[in-house]
């Protein structure tokens, strides 16, 4: 039994560190960043929470469908070859996962959830861990609701779950990976990291964790060519602790000791009047790059 994830941690960890040490988009960063032992907290813990209530999610799903959904669909949609049921689960998943992400980005109430995983001002493979337990469980939740009540193999969704999993690790990595003419079907790194910038124009832009030409058919496509990102975070900083960010969404403005801001969705990061904070790092060297 490993609950806590220990050995694919660990796989992660050699893969990846190599990789960003090698071809890093911002090469300046460290390896053990700012905040890095926050976001081991949220590895080790968020992993058991959102797997509980995903399992409460799953179980229900199954539940209900038995229910609802006509035997003879889920068996027909079970009996599909494999890579029709993978390729299938991907897209009704990342479907889920789109409108639901931008859901978190426009219901003020959401966002405060969502903005603890916002709050990081530097990416690297480790950075896909820092997220409310609630945002993680509403959002995966909803993508696997119709999968599993359609019926599809637990081998098609386990493949799924698989590659979810390694594509959110690289598309949060600190490696400068484009992705050429995919780019516009497949999340990149490049494309995701536009999504965390904290630049004015990048802002509620690139929803999709694995689908990118999601973003394209939704108008919220943002991937400049030849440019990274340099700023990253909220314009407010939120404490960086474990404990204070899960409190966040219920408690708000007081862990910040400052005066409410009454805006709605500005009450954290919305600022765009509000210049860059001197205490972020702003990169700006042309490191180079795994692709063309």
């Amino acid at each position: 039994m490993d609950p806590f994830g220990f050995k694919v941690i660990f796989v992660i960890f050699i893969v990846f560190v190599p990789l960003e040490r090698l071809f890093g988009m911002h090469p300046e960063q460290k390896v053990f960043r700012r905040d890095w032992g926050n976001d081991v907290i949220f590895l080790l813990l968020n992993g058991i929470l959102t797997k509980l209530g995903l399992l409460a999610v799953i179980i229900g799903t199954i539940y209900c469908a038995a229910w609802i959904v006509p035997a003879s669909l889920q068996a027909t949609v079970g009996g599909l070859p494999y890579w029709v049921q993978i390729a299938a689960v991907i897209v009704l998943a990342d479907l889920g996962f789109y409108w639901t992400h931008r859901m978190f980005h426009a219901v003020p109430w959401l966002w405060r959830f969502h903005s603890i995983h916002h709050s990081m001002e530097e990416l690297d493979w480790l950075a896909a861990s820092r997220g409310h337990p609630v945002d993680q469980i509403v959002t995966m939740g909803v993508s696997l609701v119709p999968v599993i009540a359609l019926g599809f193999s637990e081998w098609a969704i386990g493949a799924f779950a698989m590659l979810h999993l390694w594509q959110s690790v690289l598309a949060h990595s600190n490696i400068r990976l484009g992705f050429g003419p995919l780019r516009f079907l497949f999340v990149s790194p490049e494309f995701h990291h536009w999504h965390h910038s904290n630049q004015r124009e990048a802002r509620d832009r690139n929803f999709a964790a694995q689908l990118s030409f999601l973003d394209l058919l939704f108008g919220s496509f943002h991937l400049p060519r030849g440019q990274i990102p340099t700023i990253y975070g909220l314009d407010r900083p939120m404490p960086q602790r474990y404990g204070l960010q899960l409190l966040y969404p219920f408690i708000g403005e007081r862990i910040f000791r400052s005066k409410p801001d009454t805006t709605g969705l500005a009450e954290t990061m919305r600022a765009p009047e509000e210049a860059p904070r001197p205490n972020k790092p702003q990169f700006v060297t042309d490191p180079p790059c795994l692709t063309g």
